[in-house]
């Protein structure tokens, strides 16, 4: 970390004071004793804060064995189940691995009777196998290739051009086995940018990553049918817009070895179309939809299409009528029918059961925090049906069978671990528990003494923002305490979610039991199901609109919790949420007192394409919005302590989009505090240690700069 406004940090290195830390220890001991002469003089307590966290070589070493267990020993991750249902649905296999030996073993489950046996499993399950099961689809350097699996042998389908960065995706093979379809993804174009690789120190190497940054030439694609009898390749004739376009699903129609389904994304994803192609190459368009901001966002959750009725109408979702709702098609797109009518958004797909005639999907129309199974006749009556259980408030997840008869179902809460059981469907009746996790909520009940809470904050002009509150172990409500809000606020993310693990809780509940109330708040534009003109607000400038509906929401909470002390708090973020800490400090410097910037993007024009443009375009058409929502363009206005951190090794929001801003800085004369992991990338986890010290840091420097505890 740097403190002095006069340096500048050159790529590799980290900018870490050693003697900041002694001096500040030292002024803290000063500052210690003469509250202390002071508090005595006036008669007033100390503030008081849970004993564990009392004394700053206390709460150090506290928090840090808190940390290392949820992030080292994951104590409170639950195990993932890799389970695979049966074709017919008779039973599931899991792979487990034994404490004791470490030994990987596949076991049977019946579903009817839970009877465990040995299985083994294909040697081939999960590859690209043949519909008769005797050639795999392998992908070897920079091409195709079939493989025999009575032989060995290979033959390539596709071989690449010399020297073109190449690469291949969506690998299919048709039903009868006879072609195989993939979409050819070529980056020759696409700017390289050096990154330093740690080999000697003092003669560092260096990688390249292309990188299509927002405006700049995109990845050139296309896609192919291979004939298995001639090996010849037949290329789609797509309109390949100058400006470059994006690919969606690529899949071959149900039961169809003669036609393509191909889904096109304008490079703006404000456009998408559906196009059924022959094996021959003629492409018909049967779909599509254009929105004035974005069809298709950063998710994906829109993207794609799901075949029934043996390929003669496929499923979609669109939020062109305001809300995220499914539609069936019919093949030649002439019928259309919506399946979800009503005022709520479908959260995400589930499956379906078509021989029920019943199509699954998450919804919460109540509340946008949880997550519930629901169903809707395929025949497009409308009429909703809950599947999960009512005295289940939460979030619900389910994985289904071939049948649609039985399903994995996993149940949790952001103050309860997960509970994974059978359940029949639909009458959702429990069969028995998987995994109950029983030593995790053990856990829990120990650690979790004041339970996350869930709040609406109304800011007037219909504008109701969710909220979550995350208390220490002994608070006490007739104290005020200062706040550290956790932000992302932009549409790719949703934070305030009722779901066990969910927005960082874990690290905040170490923080709250340092001292501090931790609030996250959802404001417009954020990825939450309350309709595409929520989730919209947002286009053209992401960030003046988050930052005034933060501020609004936070001055609103204080005026309904008392506890709260405007008067102390601290923001925090992480990529999209590190911008929009920036955005705080810099346009609300009364309001936030520290913030600590994660991996942001200052500079959004220097960001990624992929992304940005989503919600931006590009300058080029939109130079007012990137003015407008640029942290650089708003340094002058900092007056609190400001933390950045990042890593040297980014390839997403790379360390130049940072460094611009700290030259800005210095520039203005303001001191700020910068910290950079060497070689890290956007996670910050590589390298021992590293996701620990992450959070120790912004923990140390919260602690360091804004007074904890009650008052």
């Amino acid at each position: 970390m740097c403190k002095s406004p006069n340096a500048k940090h050159n790529g590799v290195g980290v900018f870490y004071a050693y003697w900041h830390w002694v001096n500040m220890g030292r002024h803290f001991a000063i500052v210690a004793i003469v509250t202390g002469l002071f508090a005595g003089y006036l008669s007033i307590k100390p503030p008081r804060l849970p004993a564990q966290m009392n004394d700053k070589q206390t709460w150090q070493t506290e928090a840090t064995r808190r940390l290392e267990g949820i992030y080292k020993h994951n104590e409170f991750r639950p195990e993932e189940l890799e389970l695979t249902w049966l074709p017919d649905s008779t039973g599931y296999f899991v792979r487990q691995r034994d404490p004791e030996t470490n030994k990987e073993s596949v076991w049977r489950y019946d579903v009817a009777t839970g009877e465990r046996s040995e299985f083994d499993e294909p040697k081939d399950h999960g590859k690209l196998r043949s519909p008769d099961g005797k050639q795999h689809l392998e992908r070897k350097g920079k091409g195709i290739f079939v493989r025999d699996v009575a032989t060995g042998s290979r033959t390539e389908l596709v071989k690449s051009p010399s020297g073109r960065a190449i690469a291949y995706e969506n690998i299919r093979w048709s039903p009868d086995g006879r072609f195989v379809s993939f979409a050819q993804i070529d980056r020759t174009d696409v700017r390289q940018r050096n990154v330093l690789v740690p080999t000697d120190p003092s003669y560092p190497e260096t990688a390249k990553h292309r990188f299509a940054r927002v405006g700049e030439k995109l990845e050139r694609r296309r896609v192919g049918i291979v004939d298995l009898e001639t090996k010849q390749t037949r290329w789609l004739e797509l309109n390949m817009p100058k400006e470059g376009f994006y690919l969606g699903q690529v899949d071959w129609a149900a039961g169809d070895s003669n036609e393509l389904l191909v889904e096109t994304l304008s490079r703006f994803r404000d456009k998408r179309d559906f196009w059924m192609a022959t094996v021959e190459g003629k492409l018909t368009r049967i779909s599509g939809e254009v929105n004035e901001a974005w069809a298709v966002g950063a998710h994906r959750i829109n993207s794609g299409a799901k075949w029934i009725r043996d390929g003669e109408a496929f499923i979609y979702i669109s939020e062109k009528e305001g809300w995220r709702q499914a539609y069936v098609c019919s093949r030649d797109g002439k019928d259309e029918t919506k399946l979800t009518p009503g005022k709520y958004d479908m959260i995400d797909r589930a499956f379906v059961d078509e021989e029920g005639g019943w199509y699954y999907f998450y919804a919460s129309p109540d509340n946008a925090t949880q997550k519930y199974l629901h169903r809707v006749p395929l025949d497009g009556s409308g009429t909703l049906e809950r599947i999960s259980p009512a005295d289940q408030p939460g979030t619900h997840d389910y994985d289904a069978s071939p049948n649609s008869k039985w399903a994995i179902h996993t149940y949790s809460t952001v103050n309860r671990p997960p509970v994974v059981d059978l359940v029949e469907l639909p009458s959702h009746k429990p069969v028995r528990v998987i995994d109950d996790n029983k030593k995790m909520r053990a856990k829990a009940d120990q650690l979790i003494k004041v339970p996350t809470e869930f709040v609406q904050i109304d800011i007037g002009d219909g504008v109701v923002m969710d909220a979550s509150i995350t208390k220490p172990q002994d608070f006490d409500a007739s104290k005020k305490y200062p706040v550290f809000v956790y932000v992302y606020g932009e549409p790719f993310l949703q934070t305030v979610l009722d779901r066990w693990g969910a927005a960082q809780v874990d690290f905040h509940r170490v923080v709250a039991d340092t001292g501090y109330v931790v609030v996250s708040i959802d404001n417009r534009g954020t990825a939450c199901p309350k309709g595409a003109a929520w989730r919209r607000s947002v286009f053209g400038s992401l960030g003046p609109l988050s930052t005034e509906d933060q501020a609004a929401a936070l001055e609103k909470l204080g005026e309904m919790k008392s506890y709260v002390d405007l008067s102390r708090v601290g923001i925090w973020g992480w990529s999209g949420g590190g911008s929009n800490t920036l955005n705080s400090m810099f346009r609300k410097p009364d309001v936030y007192h520290v913030g600590i910037a994660v991996v942001p993007k200052p500079q959004p024009w220097l960001y990624n394409a992929w992304f940005q443009e989503i919600y931006m375009r590009t300058r080029e058409v939109n130079a007012e919005g990137y003015k407008k929502s640029a942290p650089i363009h708003f340094a002058e206005g900092l007056k609190g302590k400001l933390l950045m951190i990042t890593g040297s090794g980014e390839t997403n929001t790379h360390i130049q989009i940072i460094e611009g801003l700290v030259d800005r800085l210095i520039e203005l004369g303001k001191p700020f505090d910068y910290m950079v992991y060497p070689n890290r990338n956007h996670g910050l986890r590589e390298g021992k240690g590293s996701v620990v010290h992450v959070r120790m840091l912004v923990l140390r420097y919260l602690i360091e700069n804004l007074p904890r505890g009650p008052k």
